[in-house]
């Protein structure tokens, strides 16, 4: 089998010249895009503009009625813009590709139709197996938001909602400071004459990155800690200043905890738990109101003392500690998260358009080739196959059987 794949990735990179016979003519597409159900999901994958732009190139756009309202997005400026707007949820599934954030529920995989086309976040964590299977019995070719890469090899998605999630942690930290929130009282950075806040990052990754150029902004005092001295070097390098860094020593690292006022963690996991650093010992000698955001949370937390909370009742106390522990922080900033999307899914639309489908879109671009889990229903995911135990199949031998 290795060596069938290797051919198939052989073919798989001849010149384009060799691929112009083989393509198909420009394709009008059918996209529809249902209101999400999930629970303070408040992301929609569209935008109004980008609705247009896609219908002044032809294709059908169909959106249920209130799907972008949480993104402050009317039924109006869609219709404006050409979009379709339904009441009935089930009549957007009728569309050949349904756009969606997060993961189909049960009800919703029922709506689908054979052979559809679904862009959506995968959410390894928490995805159910009934759920994959039924997707599989559709027949349905499905891709994950998560494993997108842009042609710089880098997962477009996710390296978007860090840099949101980065900068968003540090305003959260900001409110928790003052007095309105119960907090020290501090302004995030200080003044001329007072000592600045003090932060400490877990994680020099995006998130790390992004929270850390905020922080800094702000005229706060940061100091990051990783287990990777490339990643420190690299933020060191991408932020341009210098600024305090750490391998996770713990008797550094705990020390650092104790004195600060807010701490952020930001650690990913590249499988399951992310790690938890930081002991609930540690978390009691912290300052009485420090506050801790958590946004590794999603992988379990970085913290002993974490606990998942939600946009509603976002906080709790713990040895006078604040903890802010919701998984799904981009949501707080639903329109800019909305816009960021749209900027990566609306020139995979055009791309399926004018290359005339999915599957020369997949046999061309290996970033998009890398989100696909399920190809009409053959499960191409590795990961997810040994998870569920469901038999694995090479991609590109499926696409390269196909054409």
């Amino acid at each position: 089998m290795g060596g069938f794949s290797e051919i198939a990735q052989q073919a798989m990179l001849q010149p384009q010249e060799a691929l112009a016979a083989t393509k198909s003519k420009r394709n009008n597409l059918f996209i529809g895009i249902p209101k999400e159900t999930s629970f303070q999901e408040n992301r929609i994958a569209l935008t109004p503009l980008s609705v247009a732009l896609l219908v002044n190139n032809g294709h059908r756009v169909m959106i249920e009625s209130g799907a972008g309202l949480s993104a402050n997005f009317s039924d109006h400026n869609y219709s404006e813009q050409g979009a379709q707007i339904v009441y009935d949820t089930k009549e957007v599934y009728q569309a050949d590709i349904i756009i969606k954030i997060a993961p189909p529920t049960k009800e919703e995989i029922e709506m689908m139709k054979h052979g559809q086309i679904l862009l959506s976040a995968l959410q390894m964590a928490t995805m159910k197996k009934e759920h994959v299977s039924a997707l599989m019995s559709k027949k349905i070719t499905a891709l994950a938001f998560e494993y997108l890469r842009d042609d710089g090899n880098v997962l477009s998605v996710v390296r978007a909602m860090s840099e949101i999630v980065g900068a968003t942690s540090i305003l959260i930290a900001a409110e928790y400071l003052s007095n309105v929130y119960g907090g020290k009282g501090l302004m995030l950075g200080g003044v001329t004459g007072v000592p600045p806040t003090e932060i400490v990052i877990l994680g020099a990754g995006t998130v790390g990155e992004y929270a850390t150029r905020t922080a800094i902004g702000l005229g706060a005092e940061v100091k990051v800690f990783d287990s990777s001295l490339y990643r420190l070097r690299r933020l060191q390098n991408n932020i341009g200043s210098r600024v305090f860094t750490s391998v996770m020593q713990p008797i550094v690292l705990e020390k650092a905890i104790q004195t600060c006022d807010v701490a952020i963690g930001a650690i990913r996991a590249d499988h399951g738990r992310s790690p938890c650093v930081v002991s609930e010992d540690t978390v009691s000698k912290m300052k009485p109101n420090s506050i801790i955001i958590d946004v590794s949370i999603d992988q379990g937390g970085c913290f002993e003392t974490s606990e998942v909370t939600n946009h509603e009742n976002p906080v709790f106390r713990k040895h006078d500690v604040i903890h802010y522990c919701v998984p799904n922080i981009a949501s707080r900033v639903s329109r800019t998260a909305t816009y960021a999307l749209t900027n990566i899914i609306t020139p995979i639309l055009i791309d399926i358009g004018d290359m005339g489908g999915v599957m020369n879109l997949i046999w061309e671009k290996p970033g998009i080739r890398n989100a696909v889990y399920i190809f009409q229903g053959s499960m191409t995911n590795n990961d997810l196959a040994n998870r569920f135990g469901f038999p694995h199949k090479d991609l590109n031998l499926l696409v390269l059987s196909n054409r």
